[in-house]
């Protein structure tokens, strides 16, 4: 017999995931993996740890200069990020 309605593999696989608590790790792991591709290897280079907590991101980067640069584009990397990802998981980044 068939169905009359068909649902999408990917529909009840994001169900699962909603009803047991999981979409929102999935996507902030994706988030994170997100950055190497939004940033550049140049700066991924200088970049030591990432991690989120009560959505903010925080990067640690080892130089001084590029701190103070991409303390200037936090808006910016929220958007790109976030558009990476397709929903919004973080608000703000805090370089550290």
């Amino acid at each position: 017999m068939f169905r009359k309605k068909v649902t999408p593999l990917s529909e009840v696989l994001m169900h699962y995931l909603r009803m047991n608590g999981l979409e929102t790790p999935l996507l902030q792991k994706r988030l994170i993996d997100a950055w190497d591709d939004v940033v550049g290897p140049n700066i991924v280079r200088y970049t030591e740890q990432k991690y989120i907590k009560n959505q903010t991101l925080f990067v640690k980067i080892t130089a001084p200069a590029l701190k103070a640069d991409l303390n200037m584009m936090r808006t910016q990397l929220v958007e790109r990020l976030n558009a990476a990802v397709g929903s919004f998981i973080i608000a703000d980044i805090k370089i550290i």
